[in-house]
């Protein structure tokens, strides 16, 4: 193994170990793509509590972290944290062979992830919106004859038939756009936030005949063109100031109306505490 494969290798099993997931293919997946190609040239800025810090030389050493890098500070643009995404991944379970669409997919760093994981024989269809992160993510993508980088948002129109959907910008409420397209045994994840931005990472699978519907963990994201209700967004950020979320379990989508399940309800839709065993979810 070259000195760069190695550091990579380190970083993967590192996150693994921090999310908290035993999955091999996703190790493998961050051991394949390298974060300098996506970052861009350094030094760069990682964010830490105390606000964006500039690495001390441009050596790629420092983006080999579970760290935040930003692509643009002062609008708050970056690639996200490396074990929450991992944590995330994971629990959409992509396999081999699958159609994923990545929405928000920003510069490409985990499209690529989802590329590795889909194979040769998948796709990776991904949204963005905004003009500079496509056309960095189409060059840094464009060796992967299995992604697709469009400039569109993921709330317009039809999507592909998909068996994994993954969300990067904040919705308040399951388009029936992102639902319409799951195939069966298809997986939907995407941050559920109130006006705030903070909420929860909700993971919907389409099954015979009903929705299952787990948050994975609390996060914060900027939100989603297109899917969001000011009204809904209120009513959100109470929602989780109580500990019910956790116990989310199912969606319905117009089947019935709500009973005393119900955590939230909106337009033809509502998440139910009643359905298989809670997923003991905590914060990424």
């Amino acid at each position: 193994m070259t000195p760069a494969e190695i550091r990579r290798a380190l970083y993967a099993r590192a996150i693994m170990a921090r999310a908290g997931a035993d999955n091999a293919a996703l190790e493998q997946a961050f051991a394949a793509v390298g974060r300098e190609q996506f970052a861009g040239p350094g030094p760069w800025h990682i964010w830490t509590p105390q606000g964006y810090a500039l690495t001390a030389s441009n050596d790629p050493e420092a983006l080999y972290h579970d760290v935040v890098v930003a692509l643009d500070k002062d609008k708050g643009i970056n690639i996200g944290e490396p074990s929450y995404h991992a944590r995330c991944l994971n629990a959409l379970m992509v396999r081999r062979g699958e159609t994923a669409v990545h929405i928000g997919g920003g510069v490409g760093y985990y499209t690529a992830i989802l590329s590795e994981l889909v194979g040769p024989t998948g796709a990776v269809v991904s949204f963005e919106i905004e003009p500079s992160l496509v056309a960095r993510a189409r060059p840094n993508l464009t060796a992967r004859s299995n992604v697709e980088v469009r400039l569109q948002s993921g709330s317009d129109g039809p999507l592909p038939n998909a068996d994994v959907i993954y969300v990067n910008a904040g919705a308040t409420y399951p388009p029936r756009t992102w639902l319409e397209a799951l195939r069966p045994g298809g997986r939907l994840m995407f941050p559920l936030t109130g006006t705030n931005g903070n909420g929860g990472m909700l993971r919907i699978e389409r099954g015979e005949t009903a929705w299952d519907a787990r948050f994975i963990c609390l996060v914060g994201f900027f939100p989603c063109v297109g899917t969001r209700d000011t009204a809904l967004a209120a009513r959100l950020e109470t929602a989780f100031d109580t500990p019910q979320w956790w116990g989310v379990q199912s969606l319905h989508l117009g089947d019935r109306p709500p009973d005393d399940s119900c955590w939230l309800a909106g337009d033809g839709w509502w998440l139910s505490t009643r359905g298989g065993p809670p997923a003991h979810p905590g914060p990424c």
